[in-house]
């Protein structure tokens, strides 16, 4: 029966981040189909461009919650002991909980396997996780995006900083190695915004294409 559940909170976290926030919020505001206009992302950053603030930042705390439900009810499940086993365990299920929302964000089910990049969804997951790391990132974010005015930019090197965050606050070894394999996956969903920073050809906030 615990397999069975682990199996559950596996399937129940890709589909929890398939949720397509974006898609569907830029749908009931503007009638479009996100995917269709700017970046093509559904993340928040071009829901923001293309449908406005209000709805890029609903988009940005629905991605936040997303990551951060599936992480909290692993652990809920734990206090009710519906996963049983040894605690040493529970690590392993919860990176793989993290990983599989990620997934699920960026490869949705309902969009044809297609999605956003995860930023905002793997934040959500590192603040549950543990809490310092995910704001330390955040304000490795805020700084970043302050003076570069760059979303993608910003995204990238918090991605990087969690890694070492994990480490300096001496985390599980499964968070880590989840902070370790989001992270290099947040910035191949980012791939194309790498090349355009090299090019010099990034937009910066408030840009709606490059100049």
């Amino acid at each position: 029966m615990t397999w069975l559940i682990g199996l559950g909170l596996l399937g129940a976290a890709y589909l929890l981040g398939s949720i397509p926030t974006g898609f569907l919020i830029a749908k009931a505001v503007k009638g479009i189909d996100i995917r269709e206009h700017g970046s093509g992302s559904t993340g928040a950053t071009n829901v923001l461009r293309v449908v406005g603030r209000e709805a890029g930042l609903a988009v940005l705390c629905v991605d936040l919650l997303k990551g951060a439900t599936a992480v909290l009810l692993v652990r809920w499940l734990a206090q009710t002991d519906a996963i049983a086993g040894p605690t040493d365990r529970l690590p392993w299920l919860t990176m793989l909980v993290g990983l599989l929302v990620l997934v699920g964000h960026s490869r949705s089910i309902w969009l044809g396997f297609t999605g956003g990049k995860s930023a905002a969804t793997g934040l959500g997951v590192i603040l549950a996780l543990a809490w310092p790391v995910g704001l330390g990132a955040a304000v490795v974010f805020a700084t970043v995006l302050v003076v570069s005015r760059m979303v993608s930019l910003s995204s990238i090197l918090a991605a990087v900083s969690i890694s070492l965050l994990m480490l300096l606050t001496h985390q599980p070894l499964a968070y880590l190695l989840l902070a370790i394999a989001g992270s290099l996956y947040v910035i191949l969903r980012h791939r194309s915004n790498i090349e355009r920073l090299l090019a010099g050809t990034e937009p910066k906030l408030g840009q709606t294409k490059p100049s």
